[in-house]
C-alpha cells in the first residue's frame, strides 16, 4: 500500500466522519439497527477500504481481492456506508437498510450483495469462516489476505476459540483478526459479564502474533495493518481499542447504544455533532 501522509490521513478521515453521517441516517430512517459498534469501528474500516484491501467494486468476485469476513454481521451500517462510498452500489440504497427486499439487511447477507463474502448472523462463527478462507489460499499458493473483524463480546463463544487453535496450528499468516475492543456489549461491560483478560496473551498462548493499537485514530489503524503484513508463521491479531458511538458524545461507551432506537430529536443532535467534527476537519484539510 502507499505510504499514509498526512495528507491522506485527513482524507481518511473526513471519509470516517461521512460514514459515521450514512449510519445515523440509516438507522434513523430504519428506525432500527446497532450504532454503537458501526461508529467505533468506522476508522478502520475506512482504513480497509480505502487504504489496505486489494478490492474492485466494479468486479466484486475479482478473484485476487483481498476478502473482508464481518463476524460482528450486526455493525453492518459501517460497512454498507464504506461500500457505497467505495462505489459498490449507489449511496442513495443506504436508505434502504433493513426494508423488505432491501440488498441491505440487519445482517450482511452474500447472496444478496456481491462483496460481502459470507452471510453472518451467529456471533463467533467468522473466525472459522475467515480460517478456511486463508487456508484454502495457501493450499492454492494465493497472496491474498483474510482479513476478520469481530467483537470483543464474541469471544465468549466457544466456536470462536476453535478457530483461534486452528488458525495457530496451521500458522496462517494471511489471516488478520481484527478485534473492536470497546468492552461492552448488549446487556453491560464485558469484563462484568464474562471477562476476556488478559486477551492479549491468550492469543499468544495459541500461537498467534498480537499488536494493539488505537482503533479510533486512523494512522495508528493504518500502522498496526502494515505491521501485520509483515509477520510470518503465525497468524495476526489486531485489538482495535475503540469508543462505542464514537463520535457522539451522548453515545461515547454507552452500553445502552449497542443497538437503542432514536427518540425523537437525537439522530439530529448526533447529526449535528458529526458536521460540527467535519467542519474542524476541512479547516484542519486547508491548513
Amino acid at each position: 500500500m502507499p505510504h499514509l501522509h498526512e495528507k491522506k490521513i485527513k482524507k481518511l478521515e473526513l471519509m470516517a466522519n461521512r460514514l459515521r453521517q450514512h449510519v445515523i441516517s440509516m438507522v434513523a430512517t430504519a428506525k432500527s439497527g446497532h450504532q454503537g459498534g458501526a461508529l467505533g469501528m468506522a476508522d478502520v474500516l475506512t482504513v480497509l477500504y480505502f487504504h489496505e484491501l486489494r478490492h474492485d467494486p466494479k468486479n466484486p468476485e475479482w478473484e485476487n481481492r483481498d476478502r473482508l469476513i464481518l463476524s460482528n454481521g450486526h455493525i453492518c451500517p459501517i460497512r454498507y456506508a464504506a461500500m457505497a462510498e467505495a462505489g459498490y452500489f449507489p449511496v442513495s440504497e443506504l436508505g434502504t437498510l433493513r426494508k423488505l427486499g432491501s440488498r441491505l439487511q440487519g445482517h450482511p447477507e452474500r447472496l444478496r450483495l456481491p462483496g460481502t463474502e459470507t452471510t453472518s448472523g451467529p456471533l463467533g462463527s467468522g473466525l472459522g469462516q475467515a480460517a478456511g478462507m486463508a487456508l484454502v489460499a495457501k493450499m492454492d499458493k494465493k497472496k491474498w489476505r483474510v482479513y476478520c473483524a469481530t467483537s470483543d463480546a464474541e469471544h465468549e463463544a466457544g466456536i470462536h476459540w476453535e478457530a483461534v487453535l486452528f488458525a495457530g496450528k496451521n500458522r496462517l499468516d494471511n489471516l488478520i483478526c481484527i478485534i473492536d475492543r470497546n468492552n461492552i456489549q448488549i446487556d453491560g461491560d464485558t469484563e462484568d459479564i464474562m471477562p476476556l483478560e488478559p486477551l492479549h496473551a491468550k492469543y499468544e498462548a495459541f500461537n498467534w502474533h498480537v499488536i494493539e493499537c488505537n482503533g479510533n485514530e486512523i494512522a495508528d489503524v493504518a500502522r498496526a495493518l502494515g505491521e501485520a503484513k509483515k509477520i510470518h508463521q503465525k497468524p495476526i491479531c489486531i485489538i482495535a481499542h475503540t469508543i462505542p458511538g464514537r463520535g457522539v458524545s451522548y453515545m461515547e461507551n454507552n452500553f445502552l447504544w449497542h443497538s437503542q432506537p432514536f427518540k425523537p430529536g437525537q439522530a439530529e443532535e448526533a447529526l449535528g455533532e458529526l458536521k460540527e467534527i467535519e467542519k474542524k476537519l476541512k479547516k484542519e484539510h486547508t491548513k
